[in-house]
């Protein structure tokens, strides 16, 4: 594999002239979810992360799956909760994870169970709820700047 330019970008491509393989390094889609639960959303954190850190659910699309389907899916896995679909926030660059995300509003009810991929979670009134300045924080943003004001 070496880098040869295709469609005016610089590309790893296979040189052998009959395979013609292009590596297009596309991002991979990724779900969110803002997870409304109990007047709070629900934030979480994951192995690995500092302590403050916290960022919504969040996973990858399985192939053949809508993305719909996938952001109720990773509710469940990771919250233990079912939840139901409120609408579409945005869709969101993450250039420095190479990856697209899918943003979701979504109501859930029950009692949090933590699935093994996270190491946290913490409900936080919508009142104090703050975007932060990447990927799943400008979903944050959009999602609070078109609720009503009251």
């Amino acid at each position: 594999m070496t880098e040869c330019e295709r469609d005016g970008v610089l590309r790893l491509s296979c040189q052998i002239e009959a395979c013609g393989f292009v590596h297009y390094d596309n991002p991979t889609p990724v779900v969110a979810a803002i997870v409304e639960h109990s007047d709070d959303v629900i934030l979480v954190r994951s192995h690995g992360w500092p302590d403050e850190w916290y960022g919504l659910v969040t996973g990858f699309l399985e192939r053949k799956e809508a993305p719909e389907v996938g952001v109720l899916r990773e509710v469940k896995e990771e919250l233990g909760l079912d939840a139901e679909l409120i609408g579409l926030v945005g869709v969101y660059p993450f250039a420095q994870m190479n990856q697209v995300i899918i943003a979701y509003h979504v109501r859930a009810h029950g009692e949090i169970k933590l699935g093994e991929e996270l190491a946290g979670f913490k409900s936080v009134s919508i009142d104090v709820l703050k975007p932060w300045p990447l990927a799943t924080g400008l979903a944050v943003r959009d999602w609070l700047a078109a609720r009503p004001v009251k």
